[in-house]
């Protein structure tokens, strides 16, 4: 077993129950070998959890303190939890890209708006693939999914010169980054950053679903099929023009300046209604 497993993890939700070959555990374990590196415990750490395949999966596995809202509820919360606890203690959120892009979005934004000192992992398998493999926000133009039989022709948040990362930049996020499953300590050490970022930060990280996108979008549910796909695409050679979506990784954003936080913020407010300061 492994050691950061045995380390983080209850033992009961071992080996994970995610479809063989899936990415998620790629994405789990960059978080957990992100918490090693910064010599912080299970003690230190309430995870929270959204719905779908990054919910489903990374729900009650942690040791120490979790809990799950579904359907972007997860922020909300989360921001209830952040008021409520020393200012010293980490949230940190693994939600999938319904519940960041999709149906959870607005939650997402005030959750942004506001500061709430967190840390969001967004794990993104291109589509609604909990529940049979329908297109969402994030599937790249053109793919075949049960819901797009002949190609998904709606716009994505992530292609034509639109992109999430921006949304969330203009409504406040101090420290956003993008990365895919198939990257390695770039993506830890990104990991590491929002989880020391005082204020709200989020991760946004692509992984490969093999059994409905690959099965549909790519024509195979081998694995190497779709790792050989997500690599490719990911910070790709401008020679070799890549046709289709590509994913430039790295930090997105960290903002120069900090915003208040917002329960720091609430801390001081109510200290001066009550006199105290």
């Amino acid at each position: 077993m492994d050691n950061l497993a045995t380390k983080y993890l209850k033992s009961k939700k071992i080996p994970s129950t995610a479809c063989s070959g899936c990415g998620l555990g790629q994405v789990h374990k960059k978080v957990l070998l992100a918490i090693d590196e910064l010599a912080l415990t299970t003690s230190d750490i309430v995870w929270g959890t959204g719905i779908g395949c990054a919910g489903r999966q990374t729900f009650n596995t942690w040791k120490g303190d979790n809990f799950a809202g579904t359907h972007g509820r997860v922020y909300a919360i989360a921001t209830g939890l952040r008021l409520a606890l020393p200012p010293e203690q980490k949230i940190i959120l693994t939600v999938g890209d319904g519940d960041a892009f999709g149906i959870g979005l607005l939650h997402l934004l005030h959750c942004v708006r506001r500061n709430v000192d967190m840390t969001v992992i967004v794990a993104d398998n291109f589509g609604y693939q909990s529940t049979g493999g329908q297109y969402g926000y994030t599937t790249p133009n053109g793919s075949m999914t049960d819901s797009s039989p002949y190609g998904m022709q709606d716009p994505n948040w992530v292609q034509d010169g639109r992109d999430i990362l921006d949304i969330l930049r203009a409504a406040g996020a101090g420290f956003l980054a993008r990365h895919t499953s198939v990257e390695g300590q770039n993506a830890v050490e990104s990991i590491k950053k929002a989880i020391q970022f005082k204020g709200f930060s989020l991760v946004h990280i692509a992984y490969p679903c093999i059994t409905n996108f690959a099965g549909k979008a790519l024509g195979s549910r081998k694995p190497v099929v779709a790792y050989r796909w997500l690599t490719e695409r990911t910070n790709p050679d401008p020679a070799k023009n890549i046709a289709g979506i590509t994913f430039k990784t790295g930090i997105y954003y960290q903002a120069s300046e900090r915003r208040p936080e917002f329960s720091e913020q609430m801390r001081k407010f109510t200290a001066t209604v009550r006199g105290e300061g």
